[in-house]
C-alpha cells in the first residue's frame, strides 16, 4: 500500500513538473491576469481589450476568411524573400568565409550594413519598385540576408583547422571540402544565422505590409488600427506572434536539437 501511494505521489510531482503542465499554468495565469486587468476598469475598454473580445474577434477573422487569406498571403511573401536571402546568403557567407579578400571587402560592407535596420530599405524599395510585391519581397530579403551570410561566415571561419588538413590529405578540394567538410563543421553556426534571418525577414515582412495596401497580416493590422479596432489589433498581433512559435517550433528547434546530438551536446 505504502509503495502505491509513494509510486502515486512520484507520478504527480512528474506530472505537476513537467514541461507543458508548467507551460499551460503559466498562460492560464497570464490570461486570468490580463482579464482581471480589463475588468478593474484601469484602462478604458478601446485601449485595453479583454480576452474575451480579443477571442471574439480572432474567431470572427477565421469564420470570415480574412484572416485565412492575409495569412497564406503573407506566408506567400515570407517564403519567396526568404528563399532568396538564404541562396545569396550561403553563397556570400561561404565566399567570405573562404577568402581573406572577400572577407577585409565585401565582409565589410555585410558587417555595416547588418547594422542598419531593416525597415530603412522601405524607402528605397519604394522609390526603385513603387508599392507593388517586388518592393516588399526586397524589403524581406534584405532583412534576412545579412544575418545569414554572418552565421555561415561565423561557421566557416571556425571551422577546426585539423578537419580541413585531414580532408585535404584525403583528397577533398574546392567544392567537395565546401559541401562534405565545412559546411557540416558550420552547420551550429549556419543554423543560429538562418534562425536569426527567419526572425528578421518576418519582422520586415510585417513592418512593409503595414504601407501596401493589400490582402495581407499587416494590411489587416493597419486596417484595425484606422477603426480604433483595439480587440482586432491584439488578434492580428497573436498571429503573428503564434506564426512565429510554430515555424521554430516545426523547423528551426527540430534542427538545432538534431545537430546537438550529432554534436552530442544535449543533456
Amino acid at each position: 500500500m505504502a509503495q502505491a501511494v509513494n509510486v502515486s505521489k512520484k507520478l504527480i510531482d512528474r506530472w505537476y513538473l513537467s514541461k507543458p503542465v508548467r507551460q499551460i499554468l503559466f498562460y492560464v495565469i497570464l490570461i486570468l491576469a490580463w482579464e482581471g486587468l480589463a475588468r478593474a476598469n484601469i484602462w478604458p475598454a478601446y485601449s485595453f481589450p479583454a480576452p474575451t473580445d480579443v477571442t471574439t474577434s480572432l474567431v470572427s477573422g477565421f469564420e470570415d476568411g480574412s484572416i485565412i487569406g492575409a495569412l497564406l498571403v503573407s506566408l506567400q511573401r515570407l517564403a519567396i524573400g526568404y528563399a532568396i536571402s538564404l541562396v545569396i546568403g550561403v553563397i556570400l557567407g561561404l565566399l567570405i568565409g573562404r577568402s581573406r579578400l572577400a572577407s577585409e571587402t565585401v565582409g565589410s560592407l555585410v558587417l555595416g550594413l547588418q547594422a542598419l535596420p531593416s525597415i530603412c530599405w522601405l524607402p528605397l524599395a519604394i522609390l526603385w519598385f513603387g508599392l507593388t510585391e517586388q518592393a516588399i519581397i526586397f524589403v524581406v530579403v534584405m532583412g534576412a540576408l545579412f544575418s545569414i551570410t554572418l552565421g555561415v561566415e561565423a561557421g566557416v571561419k571556425n571551422t577546426p583547422p585539423l578537419y580541413l588538413k585531414a580532408a585535404r590529405n584525403m583528397g577533398a578540394r574546392g567544392i567537395a571540402l565546401s559541401t562534405e567538410v565545412v559546411l557540416p563543421a558550420a552547420l551550429p553556426a549556419i543554423i543560429t544565422g538562418l534562425k536569426q534571418g527567419w526572425s528578421f525577414a518576418w519582422r520586415s515582412l510585417m513592418a512593409a505590409e503595414l504601407l501596401y495596401a493589400t490582402l495581407s497580416l499587416g494590411n489587416l493590422l493597419e486596417n484595425a488600427r484606422n477603426l480604433d479596432d483595439i480587440a482586432a489589433v491584439v488578434a492580428v498581433m497573436l498571429v503573428i506572434i503564434a506564426i512565429g512559435v510554430i515555424i521554430n517550433s516545426l523547423i528551426f528547434a527540430p534542427l538545432e536539437r538534431s545537430v546537438r546530438e550529432r554534436w552530442g551536446l544535449t543533456v
